[in-house]
């Protein structure tokens, strides 16, 4: 194993001592600790289930545990996360991908609020580099193939972010920050809630100027969720999320058209929801969800605009059957119908439809031995029809505190109408095109610090990926075929737990081989060692924090030779406090990458140099 560099060493050391350091000084002032994990989990099982119960290997992160971390961007919420390493186009709002265990940028789905935001031909790579996750939200991600459940492009796994229910009297906040590159930026929550209904709302936005001519980035993010109870057996709801983000785009600082003066991105991506729930009888549940979404996004060059639109509308109904306490049966169908036009590269302008049933079982035939079986099947009208399964156990031990796991599954990716029928002088779409599939499996520990104060878990995963789509530039004009073929594999470490005296810690690293088993080569920018961690400490009415991210041995392009290079190994260190005024008004303090580490997730596109940000947050 590659070892990091003395530098990063150094600087990634300096931020695990702070740990002990403030449980030292825990001793002088000890406090009730803060971290208490989820009752329940839904994104595995579609239910809610234990996480003493799933198979399944879930992270999941709350509002007030990104409120505590100062964190609201999407993508650096993902960077706590073990195998979800993300690399990014330039600065705060610029195209940012994902590689979940090391899987294609376009083979994680995105749920939000119960229906997915990307599929083939609508990405997140945007909503990724500049949408905020709100004060009410909650991310969960599950990791491994999860087509058996959510259908397409589920093949690193799912991350799902979801409004939360409004609870309690009405409370809410207001925050404002300021601070390097030219930032300012705003907050606003609102929540209330009873036995008969409820609401939540978050408003994030602002502006930055980031380091670069022709780099500014504007943004808003907007969540709103109501609930309302009609009776004893029937309630209902509705959501509402968009995202609105203009990034002044340079392109890369080296080659070809680097610094373009001209060219800017804009986005605008709204998704809505109307659900039910309906419970007849304590052994029955139905949830019905309608949904919509619209994308539009705009590259401007200078002299011509290239326009994307996205147009989906989702029905999703999913019934439960409560058996007995040890086996509960879940089934249901989802049909979607989208629509894309892009007068980019291959003039798109085409619809598809598709219709799929699942049915999950899950099943305790002995105490403490927790089973899952599942299959789906989901028919497209372009390419045809896809079958995946995925089954699940675990055994938790008989004092709560061990959980061993393991799941396999099977997911897939549909070819997009690029890939099916793309027209122009040097390409044309192959409509013959199979899905992209994947099979996976992995297994794992679990332990249960008491009283719900934190887990550690361990998992080793395996994932093949065949039939995938890539070019096949032998043909004149070139077009697509299913070539290529692929393998991720890894071992994936977390930690999220209080230290005595209310030291709150999160931890997460990744070990990955990720290999095109076609061409013989790794595959592009999947570090081999990817990490975080963060420490945060309540001292009673003054609090402070400290974060680490490192990514180390990674494969890149280089950007003015497009030749395969060894890309840069970074370490990110950040520090953040709060100075409680009085039980409405708090003071905030932050300093990202806090040694001025000169970096780039990309080749050619560097990140932000070492940056203070100062505001306040009043409560009501």
């Amino acid at each position: 194993m590659q070892t990091l560099p003395p530098a990063a060493l150094r600087r990634l050391l300096l931020a695990a001592a702070l740990a002990p350091a403030l449980h030292l000084s825990a001793q002088q002032s000890p406090r009730t600790d803060t971290v208490v994990l989820p009752d329940y989990v839904t994104t595995a099982t579609r239910t809610p289930a234990a996480l003493t119960t799933t198979g399944t290997a879930v992270d999941s992160i709350s509002g007030a545990e990104l409120a505590r971390m100062q964190l609201t961007g999407l993508s650096s919420v993902l960077a706590g996360i073990p195998g979800a390493p993300a690399a990014a186009s330039g600065a705060p709002g610029a195209v940012t991908s994902l590689f979940l265990r090391g899987s294609n940028s376009n083979q994680t789905l995105f749920l939000v609020d119960g229906i997915r935001a990307n599929d083939p031909n609508t990405d997140y790579h945007v909503l990724l580099g500049g949408a905020c996750v709100g004060a009410c939200d909650n991310l969960e991600v599950s990791h491994g193939p999860q087509s058996t459940l959510y259908g397409g492009e589920a093949v690193g796994g799912v991350i799902a972010i979801r409004g939360q229910r409004g609870s309690g009297p009405v409370r809410g906040s207001v925050a404002v920050e300021a601070g390097s590159f030219g930032t300012i930026q705003g907050a606003a929550s609102a929540q209330a809630g009873d036995d008969q209904g409820g609401y939540t709302f978050s408003l994030n936005g602002g502006h930055t100027d980031n380091d670069r001519a022709n780099n500014a980035f504007d943004s808003t993010t907007y969540a709103l969720r109501v609930d309302r109870r009609l009776s004893a057996k029937v309630a209902v709801g509705g959501t509402w999320r968009g995202f609105f983000g203009t990034y002044g785009s340079p392109g890369a600082a080296i080659g070809w058209g680097a610094n373009d003066p001209d060219n800017e991105e804009r986005e605008n991506n709204q998704l809505a929801t109307v659900f039910a729930e309906f419970t007849p009888s304590a052994q029955f549940t139905h949830k019905a969800v309608l949904g919509g979404q619209y994308r539009r996004y705009e590259s401007f060059n200078g002299t011509s605009t290239t326009l994307v639109k996205n147009r989906r509308a989702v029905l999703d109904w999913q019934g439960t059957w409560t058996a007995s306490e040890q086996h509960r049966v879940t089934g249901g169908l989802t049909a979607e119908a989208n629509h894309t036009r892009n007068t980019g590269f291959g003039d798109i302008d085409e619809r598809q439809q598709l219709l799929a049933f699942f049915v999950q079982d899950e099943w305790t035939p002995v105490e403490r031995i927790y089973l899952t079986a599942g299959l789906r099947s989901d028919d497209h009208d372009t390419y045809g029809r896809a079958t995946t399964g995925r089954v699940t156990a675990a055994w938790l031990s008989s004092d709560s505190r061990w959980k061993l796991r393991a799941s396999y599954g099977t997911a897939f990716r549909s070819p997009s109408f690029l890939d099916l029928y793309g027209q122009s002088s040097f390409y044309i779409g192959n409509p013959d095109l199979e899905a992209e599939k994947a099979k996976g499996w992995d297994a794992g520990v679990d332990y249960f610090l008491a009283d719900k104060k934190g887990v550690l878990s361990a998992t080793w995963f395996d994932t093949r990926i065949r039939n995938l789509i890539a070019f096949d530039f032998a043909a004149f004009p070139s077009t697509v075929k299913n070539i290529g073929r692929a393998r991720t594999q890894g071992l994936e470490l977390s930690g999220k737990f209080a230290l005595p005296g209310a030291v709150n810690v999160r931890i997460a690293y990744s070990y990955l081989e990720a290999d095109d088993l076609t061409a013989g080569t790794r595959l592009l920018r999947r570090p081999k060692h990817s990490g975080s961690l963060d420490v945060w400490k309540d001292f009673g009415g003054l609090s402070a924090g400290a974060g680490v991210v490192f990514v180390n041995d990674r494969m890149d392009v280089h950007a003015d030779t497009f030749a395969t290079i060894a890309g840069e190994d970074y370490t990110v260190v950040r520090i953040y406090g709060a100075w409680q005024v009085s039980d409405r008004l708090a003071l905030k303090a932050r300093v990202e990458n806090l040694f001025d580490e000169q970096y780039e997730q990309v080749h050619g596109y560097p990140q932000l140099g070492v940056g203070a940000y100062a505001g306040l947050e009043w409560k009501f």
